[in-house]
């Protein structure tokens, strides 16, 4: 995984479309390999997607724990349900702001 110096992150977020593919190679290992978004709604589609995967792999470790597995640890399982928790957590924040924003236009005068 890349990694970056604050300096180098705040420079990155001045131009953060330029920066974009730069960004994502430093948060996301393996970005690299990946095409770029084309836009907000490829972006949008991919976090939910995400998110998607997330919950689904937490689902999965927590059923294979309960069958006894012995490949899964409860600790696996746990940080798996947390990381989906976050997840969704923070797409639910992204929901509200977007709400919010398309509220905020909507009731501007013309």
């Amino acid at each position: 995984m890349n990694r970056l110096e604050p300096l180098q992150l705040a420079q990155l977020f001045q131009k953060p479309a330029a920066n974009a593919a730069t960004l994502a190679r430093a948060v996301q290992p393996g970005a690299a390999q990946k095409a770029p978004a084309a836009g907000f709604a490829d972006a949008l589609k991919g976090a939910l997607d995400a998110v998607s995967r997330s919950q689904a792999q937490a689902s999965d470790l927590a059923r294979r724990f309960q069958e006894n597995d012995p490949a899964v640890s409860l600790e696996q399982t746990m940080i798996a349900s947390a990381k989906a928790s976050v997840s969704f957590q923070a797409l639910v924040q992204t929901r509200n702001r977007l709400v919010q924003a398309y509220q905020d236009i909507m009731n501007m005068p013309v």
